[in-house]
């Protein structure tokens, strides 16, 4: 069980598999009013880097899922390092599904929500594990504008233009599967150039590592178009951000 293995060598060396940097997780954070002891569950939780600081900053326990060896291996060093790992647990495994045993008050889907077929069948999975009055976060891209083709929407990694939404339209659809947005924190484009450029140089680190790799080709291919496809349309099309949601 793991993801593809272009993403577990482009991103090997990152703290944060999505735009956000450590001081929107901070930011975020400060915004849910994190109080100690309080528990978190954390589908797709990659290298643990929300987890993991929250856990020093805030007093939180929790349990991360993530399908990715490299990143929950990461994670687990990552706890160790900051001294928390008696408060957060990481588990390597499929997120799809998974239900906590023991109600939490923040459940949180990052930037995976391919795990249940998308927004609505995320928030009704984190449901599950959610305590009376807690909160689900969801991670998402969303249009900062509209693509002007089909074309343009996959070069931005879609499939049409209809799978996400401008940002008023996207929040007021959670309005419509009956939660109430209670806070939101946006990445911005240096986020964005954190997330994406920090891959360029990891790859040519790997190809220089690793040139009769069979994989090399795809790597190869991969850091070749990377650099003028992100600022050609990911930085001009596509937001990202992190909601904070309640149940009705």
């Amino acid at each position: 069980m793991d993801i593809p293995r272009i993403f577990n060598i482009s991103e090997s060396a990152h703290r944060i598999h999505n735009p956000f940097t450590p001081e929107k997780f901070a930011t975020l954070g400060a915004a849910l009013r994190l109080q100690s002891g309080a528990r978190i569950l954390d589908l797709g939780s990659g290298s643990g880097e929300m987890l993991c600081t929250w856990a020093r900053d805030y007093g939180i326990s929790g349990v991360g899922i993530d399908m990715s060896q490299l990143f929950t291996g990461q994670a687990q060093h990552r706890a160790q390092e900051l001294g928390v790992a008696a408060q957060v647990k990481f588990i390597h495994d499929d997120a799809a599904g998974y239900v906590s045993a023991e109600k939490v008050d923040v459940a949180a889907c990052v930037g995976a929500t391919w795990i249940a077929g998308g927004v609505a069948g995320t928030i009704e999975l984190l449901a599950q594990s959610l305590r009376p009055g807690g909160i689900i976060l969801i991670g998402e891209p969303y249009w900062r504008q509209l693509p002007p083709t089909e074309d343009v929407a996959r070069e931005c990694h879609a499939n049409a233009i209809s799978d996400y939404l401008l940002l008023p339209e996207f929040v007021a659809s959670f309005g419509r599967l009956g939660y109430d947005v209670v806070e939101m924190v946006l990445a911005n484009q240096d986020g964005w150039d954190r997330y994406e450029a920090a891959k360029w140089l990891t790859m040519r680190r790997w190809l220089e590592a690793n040139p009769g790799d069979e994989f090399a080709p795809e790597v190869r291919a991969e850091l070749t178009t990377a650099p003028v496809h992100y600022a050609a349309y990911t930085r001009e099309y596509l937001g990202w951000g992190v909601f904070a949601l309640m149940p009705r």
